[in-house]
Parts: structure tokens; C-alpha cells; sequence
């Protein structure tokens, strides 16, 4: 039977021209240089032209020609065999970044600037240059110069941008720099007096060498013509033709358009590049039963919210400057096993039953449950979204309740115990008794078919977001071979994954395809928590893995956000919202819904199980409620979040000290195309509970200012301004805001 591949199975391994041991006398053969490499299409045309049972043509005699006056090739060294791989003349090794050693590609944004960095060298004394080469979809290339910034250590670095969404490569590649080896050499030398017309008659001749190598304009010619002319001219000084070859206008073009020789690149990694939503945005979760649920207050019975109700609610969601509403699933609900309030097990017959036990005789995955109304509903609540600016995103759990299709269809999709049973959800000690997993190894490639045909009729009606419950239950090949798969033909596509598990795991779903992940934040509550992780996230990961920050969801309410206060809910929508580009809210986060269920993490009379009318109209003006609602600040998060570009990358963050050890202290920076910086400063008091005051400290030079320097806080909550130096006095708490998101006004 064969099983769907997905894109990194089986080994593939680089030609290496092997070197055979030569005879004693023979001269060693020369590898091709890849300049001198056939192209692909050379190598077809030549083949083309010798195929089988065609003789080849005969030569045509050739008139004698005189020799060439241009300097032979230099010969090439035997190269290394495996299982080392050869180095080039120029060595480059760890280059960073690099996902498991280039099987997988590193990611970014189209514009998203990231480091690129490795180590270069050479033997003796001579000059050695690195660049990194960044090349499009459609082949161009663009050469970025690196920066040498830890000689000991060989370290070169460049900052680098992709400016289109596909896949990229990135390669890096040292090379011998003849000009900075004589202008080092002939500044020492001619300083001593040591062959001195010698010095100036080879740094004329480097430059005469990169005239004839590198294109330039006239302008960019005449700036070494010159030189060249001045150092050959006797009847000035020394110092004057040695100056006329080493000036700044010579070194900027020589760095700028360099002579490059032994030109040694590394290994190609891939980049994928892709919109900007996989990096950056604002979602918003809503129960779409809820959004228009009624209870009749006579019966006691619930009439359920359907597609149109819901989109009603979708105008609010887009004025508090959300980009994504997030559907929990919408698929018909099993009846056996069925869970009743507060995930009891005694479900009464209004009972809804939770979302995540999909299926019955209605359908399955690929149904809409009849209370939410029809497929054309569905199209209309999306296309209300889109006109509003918002995508919609939907969650996949792939979980079946017992009267799901596949359960008659398909038994060979699930797990069958040995009293004849099939296997029930379980996470020892919660049990799950209206939930049967898939089974993925059984029939491989018929249920990656049937996932990947699910999948299809909800982009088909325009859903470009998936949220998956617990992809770690599923085998990781499996989704390696999906969204690589939905990725040939709907490269827009995007993956959340909500995957609360070890480290290891969470790693491995990003790297193999999901864009976005549900993190750890909703329990790293103190500075030191928070700094060691949201840098751990910001450095090592950050080229594979892109965070989503959620104070609270559906499944989740700490402690913290139980006894905090309002103080609290202020603060963590603060953090989430700025720390990194993406986070979420669950809906009702602006009502301060912090009751707990006895026992549990998660809110008492959890929506997963039942119908909430949350009345929202009490909190409109004029409404009995009004003022109550955080919309108002998770309004004035999102505003200040999408008039400041530094807040759309993860990369950028600095922490800076503050001597309370409840007060955290970060800046975001980042270059615009006019050339000003955007810098935003976050002072955020982590104690819900107390005002404090603290001394803060800010490192000047991470904000694009020297340490006297003062400059105008503005802070965009408040409106409030301050003049602020490297030392400054805050003071915060829920006396007043727990925040401060300050906008630097130069």
C-alpha cells in the first residue's frame, strides 16, 4: 500500500565529485569550478544531441588560433570524500539560521528582517570577506555584504529581508578580498618604508582587476581610474599616492562593488517567505451557537445562535481592530456519551453537548450543524467578515464522537481494544468518553485522503486559517504531508497550532509547517519568567516557531487571571498584545469573566458544554452596564498595535533593567523605509495587587539615542507625556493603569 510522502521523506544527498586515487607520475584531475559547471539546460541540450542510436556528429577540423593572452584557470585540489564533505577554499561553516541542518526552511515574512550569520576564515594573514546571497522564487539573486563583529571568533553577520512571498534560499559565501589585503599590507609597509613602489604598483594593478571584473557606471569607474592613475604618477609624494588608493571614496566603492576571488559558498538553506497575517495579528474567539443564543425565561430552554445571528456580533469584533475572528467547531454534535454543564456526564436533552465531539447522522467533519444554519449561512457570515476586514478562522479537531459517519464507515480509523471497544480520548486522569481519536496507522492513505478533502471544502468556502486541537496527538508526518500538501495550490494558507505539550513537540510541529503556536504564556507570570521565555522565543526559535499569546480560552483561567482583578486582565491583554506580534482574546475577556470552576482551570459554567448569552447590549451606552466592558482597551491595544510597525516582529525586543523586581521594562525598534525609527517602550507593573514605584534604566543605544539624550514619552493608553532619560521614575498600579506603552517622540 502506498502512503501519501510528505516532502522531507527519504534521504537525498548533494553530488560530490569523488576524487579516484591517481597513478604515481599522472597529474590530479581538476574539479570544475561552478562557474565552469554546464548549466541544467546545457547538460539536456548536450544530451539532447547524442541520444541512442544517433552517432554523433563528427568534428569539424579547426583552423589553428593563436594562444590566448588571458592567464589559465587556476587548477583545482582534489576534493574530500564522504563522509566528510568538502570545505570550499574559503571555509564557511555554521551558518545560522538553520533548521535541522537545512532539511526544513527557516521562515519568515515578506519585508521581515532577520540575522543571517557564520563563521569565516582563512589561513595566514590575508584578507577574507563573507556575503550572504539571497535568492527569489523566479532565481534572481541579491548580495548582501556581512559585517565581521567578533574577529576572535571568525563572526560575520548580516541583516537580511525577503521582499515576496514563495521560497527562498540563502546561502553564504566567503571569499578572498585582494583589495583589504593590500590595503592593510600597504599601509604597514609603506609606513616602514618597505617596498614601497612595489606596494603602490600592486594595489594600482588590484584595482585595474576590479575594473575588468566587476560592472560599474561611469561615476563608479572613474573613483578607481582615478587611483589607479594617481598611484602610478611619481611626481607626488608617497603618502599622497598611498592615500589616493586607500581614500574612503575607493574603500566604499571597493566595498560596495567588491573584487571577489575564491568565491566559497555554503550549502543553499531554504526560507520561506510568507504573508504577513502568519507573522502579525490580533484574533478574536467566539462560540458562533452563543452569538444570538436565547433563553426562554418560561421554558428554561436555549434556542441556539446560528451563522446570521453571529455575524450581527462581527461589526463590534472589527471596531476593537481585530484581524482574525476565530470559530470554535461548527460541525454536528454526537449524542452518545454526550457531555452536559460543566463537563458532567449527565446531559439532559437540550443539553448542546461540547463542539468537540463531532459528528452524528447529520454528518462530520465536513457538515455544519443544522442549528447554525446552512452552507450558504456559512458563505454569508464569511464574506460579512471579509467586508469588515476580518478572516475567519476554523477550528479542526480531528476527533470523532461515537456517532460520527467514520465510525461505521471507516472502524479501521480508530483504535479497537481488546474487549472489542473502541478507544475513548484520555489524558489519565480526565477521560473523554464522547470522544474517539483517529487512528492514523491503520490505513494510512486513506485517512490522509479523506483529511485532505476536509479540509478542501472549507477553503473552497473561503476559510485561508485553520486552528488545530492538539495536532500533538496526531503523528507529525501526517501533518508535514497536509499542510505541505494544501500549500501547493493554497500557499496562503495558515496553521495555528494549540499544542500545550513538551518543548520538543511544539518545536517539531512549526518546523514541519505550522505558522503560528499556542505557547506557554498564560502560566509565565513573573519578570524572570516571562524575560527568560519571551527571549527564548524572540532568539532560538524565532526562525521556525511563531508565537500566539492568549491570557485566557475556553480551556483556560489561572490563577491569576481568577484573583488578579481587573488590574490583571489590563495587564496580560497589554503583555500579549505587545510582547509578540500575534495573540488572541476569548470572548467575554471584556467582561472580566474570572469565575473558576471548582477544581479545574477553566471557567464555571464553561461554554464548551453550554449555550452564554452575554447580553451585550447592556454594555453599549445607555445600556444598565455601560463602562463595565474592557473593549474599550482592547480597542486601544489593537489601535496602538497597528500604527506602530516595530510591534509586527518578534525579533526586535530588548529588555531593559528596573530595580523592582515586579516591574518588567522592554522596547521594540524597528528602521521604516523613510528611514525614521519606530520604537515603542513597555513598562508594565506585574503585580495585580499593589501600586509599586521603581527606578528604571533604559540601554539608550537599543532605542537609536546616546545615553544624555532626552526624549518625549508619550504614552498611548493615557495620552499623558513625560520627558525620559536613560534614568526614570515610574509609578503604576491599579491605582491608575498597570501599563505604560509609551510611543517615543523625537
Amino acid at each position: 500500500m502506498k502512503v501519501p510522502r510528505g516532502p522531507d521523506q527519504g534521504d537525498t544527498f548533494d553530488s560530490v565529485d569523488a576524487v579516484k586515487p591517481r597513478k604515481k607520475g599522472t597529474k590530479p584531475a581538476s574539479a570544475q569550478t561552478s562557474s565552469s559547471t554546464p548549466s541544467v539546460a546545457a547538460q539536456a541540450t548536450a544530451a539532447a544531441a547524442n541520444t541512442v542510436g544517433e552517432p554523433a556528429a563528427a568534428a569539424e577540423p579547426q583552423e589553428a588560433t593563436a594562444p590566448t593572452t588571458e592567464p589559465p584557470s587556476p587548477a583545482q585540489p582534489p576534493r574530500s570524500e564522504p563522509p566528510q564533505t568538502p570545505l570550499g577554499r574559503i571555509p564557511v561553516m555554521n551558518v545560522s539560521p538553520c533548521v535541522d541542518n537545512g532539511d526544513r526552511p527557516a521562515k519568515s515574512v515578506v519585508d521581515e528582517e532577520f540575522v543571517v550569520t557564520a563563521n569565516v576564515f582563512r589561513e595566514g594573514h590575508d584578507a577574507v570577506n563573507a556575503s550572504v546571497v539571497l535568492t527569489a522564487p523566479d532565481g534572481t539573486e541579491k548580495i548582501v555584504p556581512m559585517e565581521c563583529v567578533n574577529e576572535g571568533l571568525s563572526l560575520w553577520e548580516a541583516t537580511v529581508a525577503a521582499d515576496a512571498t514563495g521560497l527562498w534560499h540563502y546561502r553564504v559565501e566567503g571569499w578572498s578580498d585582494p583589495y583589504g589585503t593590500w590595503r592593510h599590507d600597504a599601509m604597514v609597509k609603506i609606513a616602514a618604508e618597505v617596498d614601497v613602489e612595489l606596494m603602490l604598483e600592486e594595489g594600482a594593478r588590484v584595482l585595474e582587476r576590479a575594473l575588468d571584473s566587476v560592472e560599474r557606471t561611469t561615476e563608479q569607474k572613474a573613483v578607481l581610474t582615478d587611483a589607479v592613475a594617481a598611484m602610478r604618477d611619481s611626481s607626488h609624494g608617497v603618502q599622497y599616492r598611498l592615500d589616493a588608493g586607500a581614500a574612503d571614496p575607493v574603500r566604499t566603492e571597493m566595498t560596495s562593488r567588491p573584487l571577489r576571488e575564491m568565491v566559497s559558498p555554503s550549502t543553499a538553506y531554504p526560507l520561506l517567505v510568507e504573508r504577513q497575517l502568519a507573522l502579525s495579528g490580533a484574533w478574536y474567539e467566539i462560540f458562533p451557537r452563543s452569538e444570538g443564543a436565547v433563553l426562554d425565561a418560561e421554558t428554561g430552554t436555549w434556542r441556539s445562535g446560528t451563522f446570521r445571528t453571529a455575524a450581527e456580533r462581527l461589526p463590534a469584533i472589527a471596531d476593537m481592530g481585530f484581524d482574525v475572528v476565530y470559530l470554535t467547531p461548527i460541525h454536528p454534535i454526537g449524542t452518545a456519551a454526550r457531555k452536559g454543564p460543566n463537563n458532567t456526564l449527565n446531559a439532559g436533552p437540550e443539553d448542546p453537548g461540547s463542539p468537540y465531539a463531532i459528528g452524528s447522522p447529520d454528518g462530520g467533519h465536513d457538515a455544519i450543524h443544522p442549528d447554525l444554519g446552512t452552507f450558504e449561512d456559512f458563505d454569508h457570515f464569511v464574506a460579512r467578515a471579509a467586508g469588515l476586514g476580518l478572516e475567519v478562522a476554523m477550528d479542526i479537531a480531528l476527533q470523532c464522537s461515537p456517532d460520527h459517519p467514520y465510525v461505521e464507515e471507516h472502524p479501521e480509523w480508530f483504535t479497537t481494544r481488546a474487549d472489542g471497544t473502541i478507544a475513548y480520548a484520555e489524558n489519565p486522569p480526565k477521560k473523554y468518553q464522547d470522544i474517539y481519536p483517529l487512528n492514523f496507522d491503520n490505513d494510512p492513505e486513506g485517512a490522509y485522503a479523506e483529511m485532505r478533502r476536509m479540509i478542501q471544502v472549507w477553503i473552497d468556502h473561503g476559510v485561508k486559517i485553520f486552528r488545530v486541537d492538539n495536532p500533538h496527538t496526531k503523528p507529525v508526518q501526517f501533518w508535514q504531508w497536509l499542510i505541505a500538501d494544501v500549500a501547493k495550490d493554497h500557499p496562503e494558507v495558515i496553521w495555528l497550532s494549540e499544542a500545550f505539550t513538551k518543548p520538543q513537540m511544539m518545536r517539531a510541529l512549526a518546523k514541519v509547517g505550522f505558522q503560528q503556536s499556542y505557547t506557554y504564556y498564560a502560566w509565565r507570570n513573573t519578570k524572570h519568567e516571562l524575560q527568560e521565555y519571551v527571549t527564548e522565543l524572540a532568539t532560538e526559535t524565532a526562525h521556525y516557531m511563531r508565537p500566539s499569546f492568549w491570557p485566557t480560552t475556553h480551556d483556560i483561567l489561572t490563577p491569576y487571571m481568577q484573583f488578579g482583578g481587573p488590574a490583571a486582565w489590563k495587564l496580560r491583554a497589554a503583555l500579549a498584545a505587545t510582547l509578540v506580534p500575534t495573540y488572541g482574546i476569548y470572548t467575554g475577556y471584556e467582561l472580566h469573566e474570572h469565575i473558576a470552576r471548582p477544581g479545574a482551570e477553566e471557567q464555571i459554567d464553561n461554554e464548551k458544554y453550554q449555550y452564554k448569552d452575554r447580553e451585550w447590549y447592556r454594555y453599549e451606552p445607555g445600556g444598565d452596564r455601560e463602562g463595565q466592558s474592557l473593549s474599550w482597551y482592547l480597542k486601544r491595544l489593537n489601535e496602538i498595535r497597528a500604527s506602530h510597525p516595530s510591534l509586527h516582529w518578534l525579533r526586535n525586543i530588548t529588555f531593559h533593567h528596573a530595580d523592582d523586581e515586579n516591574i518588567m521594562v522592554f522596547s521594540k525598534r524597528r528602521r521604516l523605509p523613510d528611514g525614521t525609527d519606530d520604537v515603542v517602550i513597555v513598562v508594565a507593573n506585574l503585580d495585580p495587587h499593589s501600586t509599586r514605584e521603581s527606578q528604571i534604566r533604559l540601554t539608550m543605544p537599543e532605542l537609536g539615542l546616546e545615553y544624555p539624550d532626552r526624549f518625549v514619552a508619550h504614552d498611548m493608553i493615557t495620552g499623558a507625556e513625560w520627558s525620559w532619560g536613560e534614568h526614570t521614575y515610574v509609578r503604576l498600579g491599579p491605582e491608575n493603569e498597570p501599563v505604560h506603552i509609551v510611543w517615543i517622540r523625537r
